[in-house]
Order: C-alpha cells, then sequence, then structure tokens
C-alpha cells in the first residue's frame, strides 16, 4: 500500500493529495502532526534516503529551534533523528512511500509516473 506522510496544513502536501487523488492512485494518508512518526519509520527511511535530503531546514519548526540544536543537528546524525522523532514537522514533506521507491517533496513527474 502507498502511503503518504505529510501535513494537512501543507500546501505542498494539498498538491501532492489532489495528484494522487486526480489519477486514481490509492493511498492511505499518514498525518505527521496528528498520528506522530515512529523510529522504526524514520530509520526505515533513512536506509532509503539521506538524512539531508529528509531534513527540513527551510521549516518554520526548524527556524524555532535554538541555533544550538540546529548546528547539533547538522553535525550528528543521532541529535537530528531525536529532533525528527520529538517534531516530525522537522521532515520535508510530504513523504510517499510506494513500497519501492521514496519520493520526498512533491514533484508531479514523479507522481505522475506512479500511474504508468
Amino acid at each position: 500500500m502507498i502511503t503518504l506522510y505529510g501535513i494537512k496544513t501543507c500546501d505542498t502536501c494539498r498538491k501532492a493529495r489532489k495528484a494522487l487523488d486526480a489519477q486514481g492512485t490509492r493511498y492511505q494518508y499518514h498525518d505527521l502532526r496528528e498520528d506522530g512518526l515512529g523510529a522504526e519509520q524514520l530509520e526505515a527511511w533513512l536506509a532509503r534516503a539521506e538524512l539531508a535530503t529528509l531534513l527540513n531546514t527551510r521549516s518554520t519548526t526548524w527556524r524555532a529551534l535554538t541555533a544550538q540544536d540546529q548546528q547539533a543537528a547538522k553535525a550528528d546524525p543521532t541529535h537530528a533523528r531525536r529532533l525528527i522523532l520529538a517534531q516530525p514537522t522537522l521532515l520535508k514533506r510530504p513523504v510517499l512511500d510506494t513500497g519501492e521507491r521514496l519520493l520526498i517533496s512533491f514533484t508531479p513527474d514523479d507522481y505522475a509516473a506512479l500511474a504508468s
């Protein structure tokens, strides 16, 4: 089953949902703010993508961190993992997990390829 991870208030997540709905792709939606994120799921993603790719350093949540936490997250993967688990909105969104592919952020062409 395809799972789309995001937050309801994110415009990019809304675009991703709209694209999936328009092409008739069945998926499950997981709201990171409401449903949270487990350590196992995060580690599974990190086995398939770089931490720097998953970490959203442009988010409001990132900007709200102390400078010390920001520097520690960039330098220490363990610290970054702890921060992400405590505040899943630090992830770049949306994350689409097809089981075979992991798409981070929304690119219309990548989503259209799922329908092929």
